[in-house]
């Protein structure tokens, strides 16, 4: 589930969109994080609420700057580990 939720946040930030509904793709993902009550998932939201003019503004133009680059490196970091425990849960249930 987490691992879902990680690559959703991966498929809104690869959508061809307007911010204004980037910013409601956003929030709908912040409130499945929410639901989840998952640690793991802190230092991204963190990185969102503290940088995202910047990380919707890539929406208008694609073009990038230094916050929207770390948010897309954390945002690869984080699907990354859960990529390892749903590998990691699936070999336990072998």
């Amino acid at each position: 589930m987490a691992y879902d939720v990680s690559l959703e946040l991966t498929q809104i930030y690869n959508l061809k969109i307007k911010k204004e509904i980037t910013l409601t793709k956003f929030a709908h993902w912040y409130n499945k994080v929410d639901k989840l009550n998952c640690k793991s998932f802190k230092s991204v939201v963190q990185t969102m609420q503290n940088n995202y003019r910047d990380i919707v503004n890539y929406f208008d133009n694609r073009s990038t700057n230094a916050s929207a680059e770390s948010f897309n490196a954390k945002i690869k970091a984080f699907r990354a580990q859960f990529r390892r425990q749903e590998i990691l849960h699936s070999l336990s249930l072998d």
